[in-house]
């Protein structure tokens, strides 16, 4: 049962779940990084530049080496997708920025996964690196990302009343998914997850809490918006633990359990949501949109 959930269930959900981010999507939401260059490019600069610098400084510092780096590295190359698009409305802050953000970085990842992907197992792992078909890699991200969220959005585009009306309705699928597969990784892995807990809680805390404070502060200094910088601190600070836990299979096929690559991205879900997540709620209390 847990090779069923690993191999087939966990991918397919992603699938899900970015189908449901493609049904939330029209041009207009495209079109806003020609009206909103500066708050796009900030979260560019978070997105690309300081997210995989901060990982990999904390990886650093915290001593963690091979397998468990290399898996909280692809972590940090999994931007949020729908989860945080949700956190940003459930806060009443910047949904369309956030959607653009979302939108845009959900598709490039078939890229930077694969980059980062090789980047960091020839940093950590070396010879000791199992072989990784970049080209198989790549395709994956693109039949996990790219291709569900254009259905969606062509979806979107032929019947876009229809869709907008029900639109939240797949919002909360998309949720529940992401709940469902993160947790039931855990439960079917708890040993492992328990194992590992305290000794890479601490580090994948930092991770987040110094995503969310730079997405804050560098947007705040580059010109920024007070809600845009919560919103692009959320979009730095949140990220796919589901499609971090579906990537690591691609190193280890067949197995069972979760390996090393994917025990990251289970607990940072778990850390961020008794975490990260109250912060987010303090702030959304502490200045809404009115």
């Amino acid at each position: 049962m847990g090779e069923i959930f690993i191999s087939v269930l966990l991918p397919l959900a992603v699938v899900i779940i970015m189908f449901c981010l493609g049904l939330g999507l029209t041009a207009a939401d495209f079109q806003r990084i020609g009206r909103r260059p500066r708050a796009f490019c900030v979260g560019a600069l978070n997105q690309i530049i300081f997210l995989p610098c901060i990982a990999l400084m904390v990886i650093l510092v915290f001593g963690i080496s091979s397998e468990t780096a290399v898996g909280i590295m692809i972590l940090a190359a999994c931007p949020g997708g729908a989860i945080s698009n949700i956190v940003t409305k459930l806060s009443n802050w910047d949904v369309a920025l956030s959607v653009t953000l979302t939108a845009v970085f959900s598709l490039t990842c078939v890229l930077t996964v694969p980059l980062i992907l090789g980047f960091s197992m020839q940093l950590f792992m070396g010879s000791a690196a199992p072989a990784v078909d970049i080209s198989s890699t790549v395709l994956a991200m693109f039949l996990w990302t790219v291709a569900p969220i254009l259905a969606g959005v062509t979806v979107r585009s032929a019947a876009s009343q229809t869709i907008a009306d029900i639109e939240p309705v797949f919002s909360k699928i998309s949720m529940l998914l992401f709940a469902v597969v993160v947790g039931g990784a855990i439960i079917s892995n708890w040993g492992v997850v328990a194992e590992n807990y305290l000794r890479l809680g601490p580090a994948l805390f930092s991770v987040g809490a110094l995503l969310t404070l730079t997405g804050v502060m560098s947007s705040r200094l580059l010109g920024c918006t007070d809600v845009e910088a919560k919103t692009i601190s959320i979009e730095t600070g949140v990220q796919n633990g589901a499609l971090g836990i579906a990537i690591a299979t691609l190193l280890l096929p067949g197995t069972d359990e979760l390996s090393a690559y994917a025990i990251p991205s289970a607990i940072y879900s778990v850390v961020w949501i008794v975490t990260v997540l109250p912060v987010f709620a303090f702030l959304a209390r502490r200045s809404p949109i009115s």
